[in-house]
């Protein structure tokens, strides 16, 4: 810290290159502090923009500051025509959220024995249902996240396993698989 009395602004050259510009001042006010830096300091894009430009020097465009918006995904309007209601427009994602909400449904009332098993597999089937739609459908309003590849990968590989794990779960498994077994009981011993 300086003592009291002194300041630490820079004299000479160095006051010189380090040019304040107040923020309401003009962009050619900018322009000319980085004239005053000296060519090799100066900043091409700091440069006031001109019709005629070096033959062979790339132009210039200025930088985006503002987003105008976003771009939907690929498949990702509307499933029904826009004057039908905001529920039927979104029929693609209703099926499929409402498959798996039974599923949960099923799975959390817990009503006979195999319930765990029945709302799991419910809810791959939900999953799997996506992928379905998502490949064969144009439009899928809102189940549409990423593009139709990525989603159509996400939704059947995840509904797939929850397919395959809600039918080898124990006890009393619906599919069984040896090797599996074996590959078990040689970790675990």
């Amino acid at each position: 810290m300086p003592p009291s009395g002194t300041s630490e602004e820079p004299t000479g050259a160095a006051a010189e290159s380090e040019a304040v510009v107040p923020a309401e001042a003009p962009a050619w006010a900018a322009a000319a502090t980085g004239a005053a830096r000296g060519a090799a300091d100066a900043d091409p894009a700091d440069a006031p923009a001109t019709d005629a430009s070096p033959a062979g020097a790339p132009r210039r465009h200025p930088r985006a500051t503002l987003t105008t918006g976003t771009v939907r995904p690929e498949g990702g309007g509307r499933a029904a025509p826009g004057d039908a209601p905001a529920p039927a427009r979104q029929w693609p994602l209703l099926t499929v959220l409402g498959t798996a909400a039974l599923g949960l449904l099923i799975v959390g009332t817990d009503l006979f024995p195999q319930a765990f098993r029945v709302g799991t597999l419910l809810v791959g089937v939900a999953l799997l249902t996506g992928a379905v739609l998502r490949r064969t459908l144009p439009s899928v309003g809102m189940l549409a996240v990423r593009s139709r590849f990525t989603d159509m990968i996400t939704y059947g590989v995840m509904g797939a396993l929850i397919v395959f794990l809600a039918l080898m779960v124990q006890p009393q498994p619906w599919l069984k698989i040896p090797f599996l077994e074996d590959v078990l009981h040689l970790t675990v011993t």
